[in-house]
């Protein structure tokens, strides 16, 4: 393409020649020049002729002399280039000294001045020198300041202090770039308004800040703390049915629903949805928190944890759960059961802590210090006291793995 327009643009300036020539070969005019006393005379085409070449020459001249400093410009511009790739290397490899010498002189160069800048106060903050780290923000601050409100709101959300975040996210002028907008729904759900946060939902996956999963977890995320932020049961429920189907089923989302209807006085509603979202996905968390939630009006939460015990007969949040739900209704010898067999199974310090209450409640004083030291111990990763009262053939049973078919009968391993 360059080779074409070259050749159009000599062949203009041909046919322009030839008509200049036909123009002044019939008349050459003439041109005379006094000064000082001197008069100079010739025809206007060799005028003219000279008064092209005498500008060629001196544009000659002046493209000799700015050789030297272009070839400075572009060493200089070369060596700003070898730098930033060094530093960011060195900055790669934890080198924060040396990473942070090279940005800085990179940072000389006005095109490369952001990256270098970036990753010059990286290094400061890595190497522990805040002084040196205020000075980076600062040039980059006055040089590209997106730049330097989305790495001090980075930084800012890091460091726990949503409020702080959005403030920065504030300073940026006309609508955020897209890196900004999903920094300023993270700390909006840090700060207590996931509702704002969830507004912004249909503008993030428009502009695909990230991938379709790390969109989703922050959909859950969002859903789950506007949940826990309602501030009254009626918010919660108009919340709650305002979720698709997909959300509610999630487990982070049935638990902060189930927790913040516990709170509010529905215990009910809030067994319903882990029950569903346990049907649809299995989940320990949920399974160890439906039997956590106080008792409510309906007393049909045992019989329908036990309905899944079937299927899942080694869940050691299951039968956690089935333990709690047994000594809520006095039952002890069965929650006593549950909760050797949670042990056996894995559980943890939630069980010891029921089979404490359980073991009170019947009055062995000894072995309820065990569980409750048990409790404690497992909070500090030690291993756990030997409880004792459990013959040999009741702790095989407790360990015991039940067998687990499939929908078409074929024997599953156990997870």
């Amino acid at each position: 393409m360059n080779l074409y327009r070259s050749l159009l643009w000599w062949l203009a300036l041909a046919v322009l020649g030839a008509l200049a020539w036909h123009w002044f070969s019939q008349d050459l005019g003439d041109v005379v020049v006094r000064f000082r006393g001197l008069t100079y005379t010739t025809t206007l085409a060799y005028f003219v002729l000279a008064w092209g070449l005498l500008w060629f020459g001196l544009w000659a001249l002046w493209w000799v002399l700015r050789l030297p400093f272009k070839a400075w410009r572009r060493h200089a511009h070369q060596l700003a280039r070898n730098r930033l790739v060094s530093g960011l290397e060195a900055l790669h490899q934890g080198r924060w000294q040396r990473a942070e010498q090279l940005l800085a002189k990179a940072a000389n160069e006005a095109p490369l001045r952001t990256p270098a800048l970036l990753g010059a106060r990286r290094a400061a903050d890595a190497r522990g020198d805040a002084e040196a780290a205020a000075r980076h923000h600062a040039a980059l601050l006055a040089h590209d300041t997106t730049a330097a409100v989305l790495e001090q709101a980075q930084r800012l959300l890091d460091q726990g202090r949503p409020e702080e975040t959005l403030e920065a996210l504030a300073s940026l002028a006309g609508s955020l770039p897209p890196r900004a907008a999903w920094q300023r729904a993270e700390a909006q759900v840090a700060s207590g308004r996931a509702m704002d946060a969830h507004a912004s939902l249909n503008a993030l996956r428009r502009d695909q800040v990230a991938d379709a999963d790390a969109l989703a977890a922050l959909e859950v995320r969002i859903s789950a703390a506007t949940l826990d932020q309602a501030p009254q049961a009626d918010e919660l429920q108009q919340r709650w049915h305002a979720l698709p189907q997909r959300l509610r089923l999630a487990a982070p989302v049935a638990s902060a629903f189930a927790q913040r209807a516990a709170a509010l006085g529905m215990e009910d509603a809030g067994a319903h949805a882990i029950a569903d979202a346990l049907e649809a996905n299995w989940d320990e968390s949920l399974a160890a928190l439906y039997g956590r939630l106080p008792p409510g009006r309906e007393g049909k939460r045992l019989s329908r944890a036990e309905a899944w015990l079937a299927q899942h007969p080694s869940s050691p949040g299951l039968l956690t759960a089935l333990g709690s739900l047994c000594r809520a209704q006095d039952l002890w010898g069965k929650a006593e059961d549950y909760l050797h067999r949670a042990l056996a199974q894995g559980a943890g310090a939630d069980a010891w802590e029921s089979l404490g209450h359980v073991f009170t409640a019947q009055g062995d004083a000894g072995r309820a210090q065990i569980a409750y030291a048990n409790a404690l111990r497992l909070g500090r990763e030690e291993p756990p006291l030997a409880l004792g009262g459990r013959s040999l053939r009741e702790q095989i049973a407790d360990a015991a793995v039940a067998e687990v078919r499939n929908a078409h009968g074929i024997p599953l391993l156990p997870p």
